[in-house]
Parts: C-alpha cells; structure tokens; sequence
C-alpha cells in the first residue's frame, strides 16, 4: 500500500492514556467481562413495549425445530402449508416433512453444482464465478426454490419421512458432500479439457451422491399411508398416497400463485422491476424471480394478504438487534453505543447492502401484526423454526423499526399486486451477479 502509516508505539501510550482517563471505561470492562455483548447491551425496560398481543394473528402452532441445519426456508415454507393442511383435514394443528423436502433439495443441489462446473468450464480456476461456484452447496435456499421442489416432488406428512441425526445436524454432512463435489468437479473439468463428454460420468455422480443421501436422509417414499384423528378425535385413514396425490387432496395450495417481493433500496436496482440471480437455484429447469418495491409497499401487500388470513413466508437478517430469550427483534432495546464507549452506528439499509454488512440469511412466517389508531403497523408476530425454549414459546415480536431495516423479502399471492407490478415481474429479469446480496440464501 502506497503511502500507508503504521501504528506507532506513541500512538498506542495516547490511546491508552486516553482510556485510563474515560471514568466509565473500567464500568464498561466490567460489565462485559463476563456476558455476551448484546445481553450487557440490552434493554429490558425497551422491550416492554413491545407486547406479545396483535390486532391481527392468525397462527398459535406448535413451533417446529429446525436444529443444528440451514432449512429455515424449508420449515417456514411447512409452516405456511401445514396450516392448510390441517385445516383441510379438521386437524387442530400437523406438521409435514422437512427432511422430505431437504433430500430433494440436496440431490438437486447437486446436479445444479455439476452443471454448473460443466457451463464454467472454460473460466481458469481463481476466476470469480468458478470460485463462487466451488462454495458448495450449503442448506439455504429461495422460496421460488421450494415451489419448484413441491412441484416436481410433492409433499409428504412427516410420519412418512422424519428426521434424521444428519437431517438435524448437517454440518459434517455438508463438509463432507461438498469435498467430494469439488473432487468431482476437477475431473469433469478436466474430461472437458481433453475434450470428451462428461454425461455419462455425470450420471455415475449422481447416484454416487443419491446413494450417500439415502444413507444420511432415509430413502424418500414413493407411496405412504396416512392416519390421523381431527379435532373431534375421529380416527382417519388413508393409504397408498404418492407426494402428489398427498399434496393435491390435503395441501391443495397453488404455489405457483405467490411470488417474492423484496426491498433492496441500492442505486444498482431500480424499484418496479423484476432480478434474478445468476447461478442461484437447486433445479436447473427452475427460476429465481423477484420484484423490487419500497418497503411501504411491500408492508402493504403483506397487510392486505394478512387480513385475509394468509400468512406471510418472508426473509430477513435475524443477526441483527435480536434477543432469542425474551423473543424481541428491536434496535432500540440494545444500547450497543453506550456499552462500547460511545461508538455510533449510522449505516443506512442501502448502506449495509452495499457494503457487505447486512444480507437476508434466515426465513420466518409473519403471523400477525399490530396496527395502530391510524392503522399503521407498529409490531410484528413472527413464528420461527427454532424451537419452543427460544423466544416467547417460538413465537418472536419485531418492531417495525426492525422490520424496516432488516427484512428483505417476503411471498406474497399475486392477487394482491397490481397491473403494472405483474407486468414488471414478467418482464425479461435483470440478471444479477451471483456474489449480489440479492443471492443470499435464508
């Protein structure tokens, strides 16, 4: 670096003497010695106005538990459908197989991998977009992702195909599938480069890693029976069901009718049109779609479809301002400056997204919402996949500060969008490139 200046001994005595002489600067030590930063940072008194009531709320489920994995995305999305689920079978509550979903999107996953090496075959390695590529695959995804898995795989309850240690906890998992996609990809890079066609060793990788999910996820039913009581404690059976004749008679939801709208408020991406990503999916005969609005809008159409009583599938960063024990999402219940000496945070949403310091990494179900005396928003009720020990019994409450900031993405019914807003999201996406913030997956 031309012209850079080190850190002088002098320098460090001034900042040290600095120190010494600020009278809270011990207190502060102290109180962080021992405690998490953002529990010394927290406000209880703050978090008292934010209540655990709402003028709208639509769900009270039993919240599911996604554990030591990245399938936020999968459990919110089976958190939508088991409420239809259950309300088609006079259930009081169900829940549908994540792990399901989870294998497909894997095997998916895969292939998408392998074609993906194979369409960059000819970038040098250190090329950004192969580095991109050779990440992996992880657990995250896209709604427009679960809507094609459904599609192609259907759905099943989860007493066909519950979890598994691995399906629970896929770090090793994960570590270990992707060394082996990244020995793949050298030799399909490399059959390519002596010119020969890599189809059939594709196929061999395929099932290699099909067998290796199989072992880790259980084998995917082709048919189950299904049996239930409803609310009335009548005994129901059902047999010989396929995911598909499953989905169609007991979730019966066109997914295909809702779509992602998201706020990225960055120069880069003007409002009213529609993005994609590239190199961003699991199936390769999929789309990623989304439709740029301001967040007035978007809480408008996540308003309009609440008061109908659907709920809201949607993204956000939940790293951000949080506290898993009392269930609040809140910055003004975290005095962050105070506890670190007066430092400020300023950056503005476009700011963070610009400057890598905020991204959608965690999907959620908004299941209600606060409107005040001018039906204004002012708190929302968020079901999340944690578990029952974390938050209010599962359940978390975000002010709208919060979600003003934070959120990002949301699935909202197409009934909702206006003429010009469906022409924009069919319309010829804007391609962005795959290390976009916009290609984060929850």
């Amino acid at each position: 670096m031309k012209n850079a200046r080190a850190v002088t001994m002098e320098f460090l005595e001034d900042c040290q003497k600095r120190c010494d002489e600020n009278p809270v600067f011990r207190t502060l030590s102290c109180a962080v010695s021992k405690a998490d930063l953002a529990d010394a940072a927290y406000d209880g008194n703050r978090g008292r106005n934010l209540p655990m009531t709402f003028s709208i709320d639509l769900c009270s489920s039993t919240v599911t538990n996604q554990k030591s994995s990245g399938r936020c995305w999968i459990f919110a999305a089976m958190n939508v459908l088991r409420e239809a689920a259950a309300k088609n079978c006079g259930m009081e509550e169900t829940e549908l197989s994540q792990n399901y979903i989870a294998f497909w999107d894997k095997f998916e996953k895969i292939n998408y991998f392998l074609e993906s090496v194979i369409d960059s075959a000819d970038l040098p390695v250190g090329d950004r977009t192969l580095d991109w590529i050779l990440q992996g695959l992880g657990d995250g995804g896209q709604w427009d992702m679960i809507v094609g898995l459904v599609k192609k795989y259907g759905v099943v309850p989860k007493s066909a195909m519950p979890e598994t240690y691995q399906s629970s906890n896929t770090g090793t998992m994960n570590r270990m599938l992707n060394m082996k996609l990244r020995e793949y990809a050298i030799e399909l890079r490399t059959l390519i480069s002596e010119g020969k066609d890599p189809a059939a060793r594709k196929d061999e990788m395929l099932f290699e890693m099909y067998q290796a999910l199989c072992i880790c996820f259980g084998k995917p039913p082709k048919t189950f029976d299904f049996e239930y009581r409803d609310k009335d404690k009548k005994f129901h059976a059902d047999y010989h069901l396929t995911p598909h004749t499953f989905y169609d008679k007991y979730v019966n939801v066109n997914l295909e009718d809702y779509v992602s709208v998201i706020n990225a408020p960055t120069s880069d991406k003007p409002y009213g049109k529609c993005y994609t990503v590239k190199y961003l999916g699991n199936l390769v005969e999929g789309t990623i779609r989304y439709l740029n609005v301001p967040m007035d809008t978007l809480k408008d159409l996540v308003i309009r479809q609440m008061k109908d009583g659907e709920m809201v599938w949607f993204g956000s960063d939940c790293g951000k301002y949080g506290d898993r024990t009392s269930g609040i999402w809140d910055q003004d219940s975290f005095d962050f400056e105070g506890i670190l000496g007066g430092l400020t945070f300023g950056l503005t949403k476009e700011e963070r997204l610009d400057y890598r310091d905020s991204a959608m990494n965690h999907a959620m179900v908004i299941t209600g919402v606060n409107l005040d005396e001018n039906g204004k928003p002012n708190r929302w009720k968020i079901e999340n996949s944690w578990g029952e020990d974390r938050g209010q019994k599962g359940y978390y409450v975000a002010s709208d500060k919060w979600f003003d900031e934070f959120t990002y993405q949301v699935v909202i019914h197409k009934k909702y969008l206006s003429e010009e807003q469906l022409q924009a999201l069919e319309a010829e996406p804007i391609v962005l490139e795959p290390w976009d913030p916009m290609g984060s997956l929850a």
